[in-house]
């Protein structure tokens, strides 16, 4: 018994130190994020060289947009990116499958017209069954191929792609007009990168006038709200410090850009995972350190894409279970890299912190909970340990989520009225009691349902941006 006893004191002294040691990281990477958004903003104000952005002197660009059963929604966003401030660029639409009328509404709208010419097929997808052009839109191309879910259409759109760089989005997403002006900045200086993400900001509750941003406000649900905080968390300060140590794993499928030969040379994305997004960016890591070739992963505050998050639970649910086997397929898949000493900081310090922090967080978290109750209940532990345990898992949590808030109101300042910006730090405390909790459970959910072999995409209910 007394084994028993001490067994499950040494587990509360560790879960608190657990909860301790990560969130002191992220409070780390929230401060390093802030110099670092800061360093960029005073360069920004002496590298206004919008001439050469406006001329053919800089990297054209392809925009690949995969598009399944969007017909309600597939004329304005290809309409926005079509409008994207940048001279060398065109917009690759990949309908995948579809079984609505979004292909024929393109057609129709664009005035497509097949075109016959041979391409060639660097990396595998589900059959092309045709491509179209339009002379009225010659930056436009449509394809239509059989359905094979979102990495299949990317590398669809990959091989038809005719420009130096790739930018993957969402086709219900919203990019602002500037975006791609910002997001080439970092390759021009340096020519060693090969990727750059750039900050996904929640839409929901937001004004869009033609496709185009005119009142950034809060959703007005309480999850909407919620997840506001989370990217704001996650986007904008939890990704600019793993750019901050050089050790980023991640560039959200919703919008990032990507060399186009680096790509290829990896095989494009991959058809057997639901985390295509973060699996790509660890095989460049693994293919670039293997063949000891210069290159740079980037991620960048600036740029913006607006999407549509869920606001129910249910569809919340299933988006965070695909996130967390997205996670946990790809941990294994690059196991190797794992505290190998060969792969630097991405294996010493970026893959060891998304094993603890992100992908067994839930298993250490929802299980130090039960051993915090039950020592308290046995007498194990007294109030005042029960305390500390509270203060390291979820004040700190509040304190973390608050600070992230209060620094995007002193670096980039999107929400500009007082009410969102006391709303967000409310919801800054609210989410670390009862929805963290929930929200470990559906990623617990995800690990199990990760063991077991599921590769199901889940159905995402959308409601419109605007």
């Amino acid at each position: 018994m007394s084994i028993l006893i001490n067994l499950l004191f040494l587990l509360n002294v560790l879960v608190i130190f657990y909860f301790l040691f990560i969130n002191s990281a992220y409070l780390f990477l929230s401060i390093a994020s802030y110099f670092h958004i800061r360093k960029y903003k005073d360069i920004d104000r002496v590298f206004k060289m919008t001439g050469v952005y406006s001329t053919n002197l800089y990297k054209p660009v392809s925009i690949i947009a995969p598009a399944y059963n969007e017909e309600g929604s597939i004329i304005n966003s290809v309409n926005s990116l079509l409008n994207i401030k940048y001279a060398n660029f065109e917009v690759v639409v990949v309908n995948d499958g579809s079984k609505d009328n979004t292909l024929a509404l393109m057609i129709d709208y664009f005035k497509l017209e097949k075109d016959e010419r041979h391409r060639p097929k660097y990396v595998d997808h589900k059959p092309i069954k045709a491509i179209y052009r339009s002379d009225r839109y010659p930056k436009l191309i449509v394809v239509d191929k059989e359905n094979g879910r979102k990495a299949d259409a990317l590398n669809a759109g990959i091989n038809i792609a005719s420009k130096d760089l790739i930018c993957a989005v969402d086709s219900d997403s919203i990019l602002e007009a500037d975006v791609i002006i910002k997001m080439l900045r970092v390759f021009m200086e340096d020519e060693s990168t090969i990727a750059v993400g750039g900050v996904i900001r929640v839409a929901n509750g937001c004004t869009f006038k033609n496709r185009e941003i005119v009142e950034v406000r809060l959703p007005k649900t309480y999850l909407g709200r919620i997840q506001a905080v989370e990217y704001l968390r996650a986007f904008l300060f939890g990704r600019v410090g793993w750019d901050y140590l050089n050790s980023l794993l991640i560039i959200s499928g919703a919008f990032g850009i990507f060399d186009r030969k680096a790509v290829i040379r990896v095989g494009g994305y991959l058809h057997d995972t639901v985390g295509e997004d973060m699996e790509l960016v660890l095989r460049l890591h693994d293919y670039h350190i293997k063949e000891k070739i210069p290159y740079r992963v980037r991620f960048i505050a600036e740029p913006v894409c607006w999407t549509e998050v869920p606001e129910d639970k249910k569809t919340l649910s299933v988006q965070r279970n695909r996130w967390h086997r997205g996670l946990a397929d790809t941990m294994y898949r690059y196991k190797h890299m794992l505290f190998n000493p060969k792969y630097g900081r991405i294996g010493m310090v970026g893959m060891p912190f998304f094993l603890f922090a992100e992908l067994l967080s839930p298993i250490i978290e929802l299980f130090g909970y039960i051993f915090v109750i039950v020592s308290l209940w046995l007498g194990i532990i007294n109030v005042w340990f029960a305390t500390l345990f509270v203060i390291a898992s979820i004040v700190f949590g509040m304190i973390l989520s608050v600070f992230a808030v209060l620094l995007e109101e002193l670096t980039t300042r999107r929400y500009q009225r007082i009410s969102d910006v006391l709303m967000l730090v409310l919801f800054a405390l609210l989410e670390n009691i009862g929805f963290r909790q929930m929200h470990a459970w559906w990623r617990l959910k995800g690990l199990v349902d990760y063991l077991k072999g599921s590769k199901e995409w889940g159905e995402m209910v959308r409601k419109g941006i605007g």
